[in-house]
């Protein structure tokens, strides 16, 4: 009788392997299957939008429409559970009770979405966890001292001043509509470079940062899309995909310009340029890295610089010009709330011709008995709450406070009626086509 072929030599490997590949597939079907059972179990008090099972809320949060999230927020008092895929779900707060327990929590620091960062910015301080993390915050907490924030004036409102300029010379006299996202966007990144670099770019005027502005902008877009699909979470899928090709092309534009700031000051110490500390204006961040770096180079290595310098440099810029354009869109919407700031402003700094260290004159509380007797302490989270806020806050508040002061000094603001704001999802929130502002130049300025 002839052998099955179960029994020949050379086809028993094969079916080996076939049955451990058949069993390792279906323990991982079980394994998904229990994961969703129990998120369906641990989720069920908290009710939430349709969900399809397999996609999720993905068609929801990628429409672009924030009039859809704000519909369901006022229908899902809160928080709701949002799903991505069929296996995971984020947990969106948007109630200060529900946000003080979970930012009192000691759990690690959530891999979303900071784990899609990495390869573009490294591991600097906003995907750090543990004794490195804790380390490199004590490290650079220095850097924002109060004593070193008031240098920065200078040249914040140098850098505003620029900007300014700009818009003078678009509107003259006339009132215009002027896209001013994109001025904002390259005045933040301006500052960031002269303050926490010592660098002077001049890249209001010349344009040579203007492609790492694009980059930065489309990888956030990348990232946020990334985040709301399930597909993308898996680093194979998604480096071979479309979106990840492109990620990887940025964030080579993202590390030129970041290894160029690292390779211009190294150069300017070997060249013996660099001042002393005690002559210069105020150490800035690099003086901090390098000092530590030629201290210890195994507590902080090559990596170590380069992820800091890029989180700094995307940080320090990004967020910073999405907060004043907002700020500025919803004082041209309120402008009776805009006319009380101007006069404040007028009452304190006269025509801003000289600014200095702002201490009480523009404080983000100041009208504490007008809006904040009754506010619950977590309503108000900017820049997060406990160990892991954000570490230059008040940084960018003094930033915010410069910017939007000698703006309203120089210009009134109004919102273009015929170009509708539309909003575009990114890791911070953008408008879609840029954000169009009426800007008239104030007389006496």
């Amino acid at each position: 009788m002839e052998p099955s072929w179960l029994e020949t030599r050379g086809a028993r490997p094969l079916y080996l392997a076939f049955v451990f590949g058949l069993a390792l597939g279906l323990l991982q079907v079980i394994k998904l299957y229990l994961r969703r059972q129990r998120l369906l179990r641990d989720l069920r008090p908290f009710p939430a939008p349709p969900a399809h099972w397999f996609h999720g809320h993905r068609k929801l949060l990628q429409e672009d429409k924030m009039e859809k999230l704000e519909e369901i927020v006022e229908k899902y008092p809160c928080a709701f559970p949002c799903w991505i895929g069929p296996f995971q779900a984020f947990f969106f707060i948007y109630d200060p009770d529900y946000a003080k327990t979970f930012l009192n929590r000691t759990d690690p620091k959530s891999q979303y979405p900071y784990k899609f960062m990495t390869p573009c910015l490294g591991k600097g301080l906003l995907n750090l966890d543990g004794p490195k993390w804790f380390q490199h915050r004590r490290l650079l907490t220095p850097g924002l001292h109060c004593d070193i924030l008031k240098k920065h004036v200078e040249v914040m409102a140098h850098s505003v001043n620029t900007m300014l300029a700009k818009w003078e010379k678009i509107c003259g006299t006339q009132d215009t509509t002027v896209e001013v996202y994109e001025h904002i966007s390259l005045m933040a990144l301006d500052i960031i470079m002269q303050c926490a670099f010592n660098q002077e770019t001049n890249c209001q005027i010349n344009g040579t940062y203007d492609a790492y502005v694009k980059a930065a902008s489309e990888l956030s877009k990348i990232m946020f899309y990334r985040l709301y699909n399930f597909w993308h979470h898996h680093d194979i899928i998604f480096k071979f995909s479309p979106e990840g090709h492109h990620f990887q092309e940025l964030s080579k534009v993202l590390h030129r310009y970041t290894e160029k700031v690292i390779q211009d000051r190294k150069k300017s110490l070997k060249a013996g340029m660099k001042q002393d500390n005690t002559q210069k204006k105020y150490p800035d961040f690099l003086d901090i890295f390098l000092g530590t770096q030629d201290e210890n180079e195994d507590s902080f290595s090559e990596a170590d610089l380069r992820s800091e310098v890029s989180t700094f440099m995307l940080a320090g810029h990004n967020a910073s010009a999405a907060s004043l354009s907002w700020l500025l869109y919803c004082l041209a919407l309120n402008p009776e709330h805009q006319e009380r700031c101007r006069e404040e402003i007028r009452s304190t700094l006269g025509d801003g011709s000289s600014i200095s260290w702002l201490v009480q004159a523009f404080d983000p509380l100041r009208f504490t008995k007008e809006n904040s007797d009754q506010r619950h302490p977590y309503a108000f989270l900017t820049f997060s709450a406990g160990p892991r806020n954000c570490i230059g806050q008040q940084f960018a508040m003094l930033e915010l406070k410069v910017a939007i002061a000698l703006i309203l000094l120089h210009f009134r603001v109004a919102p273009d009626l015929t170009r509708p704001l539309a909003f575009s999802n990114h890791l911070v929130l953008k408008p879609k086509d840029g954000m169009h502002l009426h800007l008239m130049k104030l007389t006496g300025c």
